[in-house]
């Protein structure tokens, strides 16, 4: 197995044209959220780019959950955010989810050999899924969705955390990874997440618990995986039930 590391749709897109699985590294917040709510008992997530598709689909599927943010925030008339910490309602239910980039990344990445969703909470799952799979593996830390000069350093951060933990052979992004492994160990998980630009904009919405929270290592086993596509929704559940 190779790992490469690539960012944003250019990581989506050569997960899709090499058979790949795809790892989409969101990890603030949605890459986190999605492995909670299926650690909380949520029984599916409908993950969708669009609010509008969000609100569509919860016409055809009433009795889900909406779930999701824009700016940080909850849309008008969701259930629920982005935060991790704030999952327990979803138990049972059926999820909706759409988030600003992690949604988007997922849906970009759809065609791969398998797509993922990733981050440090379910590090070491994630490392057993991906080589129960078997195939070449792209690490896609996720950017920011229509600012692609944005610094993600948080999802640079956990994918490279993700990929030296099994210490495999890397292939694109070789470079980055060892600058990125080189500031793990000088700084920290935990204080480059702390300090990223990411999460200035999560204070200034109230939501700095969640910054810690999402750099914590191995707290779930579950593991999101897309399974099919419904409409505009990709559908995922943990790869143990799958």
């Amino acid at each position: 197995m190779i790992w490469h590391l690539i960012e944003g749709e250019a990581g989506c897109r050569f997960a899709r044209e090499h058979g790949c699985s795809a790892v989409i590294v969101d990890a603030l917040r949605a890459s986190a959220t999605a492995a909670m709510m299926l650690r909380a008992g949520a029984r599916e997530l409908l993950i969708v780019r669009d609010v509008d598709d969000a609100r569509a689909l919860r016409r055809q599927f009433p009795d889900a959950l909406l779930y999701g943010e824009r700016g940080g925030l909850p849309p008008s008339g969701f259930d629920g955010g982005n935060s991790p910490m704030s999952v327990d309602s979803v138990a049972g239910r059926s999820v909706i989810f759409t988030t600003t980039t992690g949604a988007n990344r997922l849906v970009e990445a759809w065609g791969a050999r398998a797509v993922f969703m990733g981050s440090t909470v379910n590090a070491p799952a994630l490392t057993e899924a991906l080589v129960r799979v078997g195939s070449d593996v792209v690490l896609i830390p996720a950017g920011l969705t229509g600012d692609p000069t944005f610094f993600a350093q948080e999802d640079w951060a956990a994918a490279v955390a993700i990929a030296a933990s099994i210490h495999p052979t890397i292939g694109e992004g070789a470079e980055a990874f060892s600058y990125w492994e080189k500031r793990l160990h000088q700084e920290g998980l935990e204080h480059l997440f702390l300090t990223s630009p990411h999460a200035d904009k999560l204070r200034r919405v109230g939501l700095s618990e969640d910054i810690p929270f999402c750099a914590k290592w191995g707290i779930t086993s579950a593991v999101p995986v897309a399974v099919e596509k419904v409409d505009a929704a990709i559908r995922c559940v943990d790869f143990r039930n799958r």
